[in-house]
């Protein structure tokens, strides 16, 4: 079905990139604050599922994202993992749609566990693959190891973040009628 411009670039999606936006300056906040913040405390997973759930363009739910973290990551760096880094974060945002019309607590705690488990696998894995660390050389188990602490902060940044962005978004669309269901 053909989207609408008015759909496209609602008031609802300036909200809705505007938060986007404010959680991918948050990495940059983690970025520089010298380890202050543990460095996978991230409002990246979170990011992919909001988008997933509330753009009612499909194409703004996967682009918005991925634009915002590219802006991010030439602040803070290219780097070797970003096509597998960005690939997750695409799928992570399909498993918000499953959340259109259907977001509650539960289920986004479920897709933010579920998304964060899936980036610890293909991530570690494609670590691993590469060698890039000395763990990862070590062999498959010591590198999913290594990367535990990861996933307990990925998975921490994931769920504050997430209650952050969804719940303040049904905060404000219970407020202005502008930001109510858009049907995709």
């Amino acid at each position: 079905m053909q989207q609408s411009s008015d759909t496209r670039f609602s008031p609802r999606s300036g909200v809705l990139i505007a938060m986007i936006a404010i959680a991918v300056a948050w990495r940059l906040v983690i970025h520089f604050s010298n380890g202050a913040i543990p460095y996978s405390f991230t409002p990246v997973e979170a990011i992919a599922l909001f988008g997933g759930a509330y753009f009612a363009d499909r194409r703004l739910a996967l682009i918005v994202p991925l634009a915002a973290m590219l802006l991010a990551d030439l602040v803070i760096g290219l780097h070797g993992m970003i096509p597998v880094t960005y690939g997750c974060i695409a799928l992570s945002t399909l498993l918000g749609f499953t959340l259109r019309d259907r977001v509650s607590a539960l289920r986004v705690a479920a897709a933010g566990v579920a998304g964060s488990l899936l980036f610890f696998v293909v991530v570690s894995f494609v670590e691993w693959a590469t060698g890039d660390t000395e763990y990862c050389r070590a062999g498959i188990v010591p590198c999913y190891v290594a990367a535990i602490p990861f996933l307990k902060a990925w998975l921490a940044g994931t769920l504050v973040w997430s209650a952050l962005l969804f719940g303040t978004f049904e905060l404000l669309r219970r407020r202005w009628a502008a930001l109510g269901t858009v049907h995709a």
